[in-house]
């Protein structure tokens, strides 16, 4: 009896020293790692200057997450951000993705800005069961294949065309103008075939005449050939779909060549891009450009970050700049929520987000809330008009009409030169 006491107590003497040890193992194990995500995004070709935005908004909001703590529930751990460039290319993102989950290790991807990227990128991650976070890339059938693993913060581009055709019935009704035929102009990627499908649909629905219909390739130097087509077929509005380089190429153009449509209505992306402005000054005056966010909204904390990543980087968020911001919250908060770095747990907790405070929430809308597909139910946007206010070309927000900036007027139909 004393040998088995003796021996329990020297159990018991090396279990209280032993144990501790364990303890103080484990949690500095779970203290010095850290949170590998993997970002593909366009950092060079066409699309390039959007991607940098993107990646100069996921900074900024890593290092204050970092800064304020890291992943508490991971005892501290740091966000570790790895990048690649697609190149706008769906086979660069495909081998990309496949590296950076079998090489990198990554416990998460984010991107890639590019539907015809995002697409098949994110079958890489649903076939891992890596959870992907896909800020902005509007192609519905992203979130419509019954994959587990993806989750999209962005409206989607039914829910894009749907609005701009509901604006152009709004300023029909609001200023007495009749309108009657459409001139459809895109790039012929994904984004811009995916928009143009739903023009179509809705066009038909509306009531309108389609009288051109012109994709083009975005990669294109010279213009001028569609903008001479837009010429001939006169329509009342013309609706685009562009990226940086193009959408600046077209809209000067369309100055040099007198196309003076009663409106044109942009779908962000290029038009969004600070570049845009930059280039093409005066010739963008009365354009109206659909964003999912703008500067001038009056929702808590907008001025300041944007004010924030200004100094920081030389310019302004955009629509796409700020859903990418957003989606390192939605990250961080998930993570919190599931202790873990296990992906079934990750994928978990990002399925059951309820975000509705917090920096993520400078977006337009009120809430980041996923269905059971992956989309983000709530996400919404907006209608900008770009004018020239003294001296200065300026982005004013004009629809929806609770969201019109106090004391503007939209400039309805174009004033003809």
């Amino acid at each position: 009896m004393k040998r088995i006491l003796k021996g329990g107590f020297i159990c018991v003497v090396v279990f209280l020293f032993v144990c501790p040890l364990v303890f103080i193992t484990s949690n500095a194990a779970v203290a010095a790692k850290s949170v590998k995500i993997g970002n593909i995004i366009p950092l060079s070709g066409p699309s390039a200057s959007v991607g940098v935005q993107g990646k100069d908004a996921r900074e900024m909001a890593v290092e204050e997450i970092n800064n304020a703590g890291g992943i508490k529930s991971l005892g501290g751990a740091k966000i570790e951000m790895v990048y690649v460039d697609s190149k706008s290319d769906p086979t660069v993102g495909v081998t990309e993705a496949e590296r950076l989950i079998n090489s990198e290790k990554v416990h998460l991807l984010t991107g890639c800005w590019n539907s015809a990227v995002t697409y098949p990128t994110s079958q890489v991650a649903e076939r891992y069961g890596i959870p992907f976070i896909v800020p902005v890339s509007v192609r519905d059938t992203i979130t419509e294949r019954g994959f587990k693993y993806v989750f999209r913060i962005a409206a989607k581009d039914s829910w894009w065309t749907r609005d701009q055709f509901r604006f152009l019935k709004d300023m029909e009704e609001e200023f007495n103008v009749e309108i009657k035929t459409l001139a459809f102009v895109y790039e012929n990627g994904d984004w811009g075939t995916g928009f143009a499908a739903g023009w179509k649909k809705l066009a038909k629905e509306f009531g309108y005449e389609v009288v051109l219909d012109e994709p083009y390739p975005s990669t294109a130097s010279d213009l001028s050939p569609v903008v001479m087509k837009m010429k001939k077929a006169n329509a009342d509005v013309v609706m685009l779909v562009s990226n940086a380089a193009d959408a600046i190429l077209l809209t000067n153009s369309m100055a040099e060549l007198k196309v003076r449509p009663k409106a044109v209505i942009a779908s962000g992306g290029g038009h969004a891009d600070p570049k845009f402005l930059d280039n093409c000054k005066k010739n963008a005056d009365y354009i109206f450009d659909e964003v999912e966010w703008e500067t001038d909204l009056g929702k808590p904390g907008v001025k300041e970050i944007n004010a924030k990543f200004k100094k920081k980087y030389g310019y302004n968020l955009a629509g796409e700049s700020v859903d990418a911001y957003a989606s390192m919250y939605v990250i961080a908060d998930a993570l919190e929520r599931a202790g873990s770095l296990n992906p079934k747990k990750i994928r978990g907790a990002l399925a059951e987000t309820k975000l509705d405070s917090g920096p993520a929430m400078i977006v337009s809308y009120d809430a980041i809330e996923f269905d059971k597909d992956g989309q983000n139910k709530i996400a919404g946007i907006v209608i900008v008009q770009i004018r020239e206010m003294n001296g200065k070309m300026d982005r004013i927000t004009v629809w929806p009409k609770n969201a019109r900036r106090s004391g503007y007027t939209p400039v309805f139909p174009m004033p003809a030169q």
